[in-house]
């Protein structure tokens, strides 16, 4: 006998999150404005309250399709991920001893298709992988820049470095 499995979405109508966040992580879901020209989208404003940090510089990185990179943790800044092009599969794996969320994991699937700002709190891990068919481009708008002396990067192998989190196709 079929025993059926109750599908689990990540967000309602209103774009509420239906995940148990982990501690410090904020996800804002965006739009694109279109009209007869072309689109808009905002990324980032400060009276969104998503994060009070300024923005100390942007960059941009690509991902090319079936590609993954993770797992890395910044000790000190918080990250601001948008993703300008493609689609990618976004997960965060909560590390921080003291974090009333130690060890959970969440995930997300942003992108052209679905639009939104995820903000990412220090000792957090976190990593994606394009699950698009054209390689992904993606703006960070981090709270410390980058430090070519002293960076606050370190990384974790994305599949075999201790994060229980498989980067593998499921069938739902």
């Amino acid at each position: 006998m079929l025993r059926p499995i109750k599908d689990r979405m990540v967000s309602d109508k209103n774009w509420n999150v239906h995940q148990d966040l982990i501690e410090g992580v904020k996800v804002k879901k965006l739009a694109n404005m279109c009209d007869d020209r072309g689109t808009v989208c905002e990324i980032f404003r400060f009276d969104w309250m998503v994060s009070e940090e300024p923005i100390a510089y942007i960059y941009q990185t690509s991902t090319y399709p079936g590609r993954v990179k993770a797992w890395h943790v910044h000790r000190y800044h918080t990250d601001r991920i948008f993703v300008v092009t493609g689609m990618l599969q976004i997960a965060m794996f909560d590390d921080r001893a003291d974090s009333p969320t130690t060890g959970r994991i969440n995930e997300f699937f942003l992108g052209e298709l679905n639009r939104g700002l995820l903000v990412i709190p220090p000792g957090v891990y976190h990593g994606w992988k394009n699950i698009g068919e054209k390689e992904s481009v993606v703006l960070n708008l981090p709270t410390e820049p980058y430090n070519y002396e002293d960076p606050d990067a370190y990384r974790v192998d994305p599949h075999n470095g201790g994060i229980p989190y498989s980067w593998a196709p499921r069938d739902r």
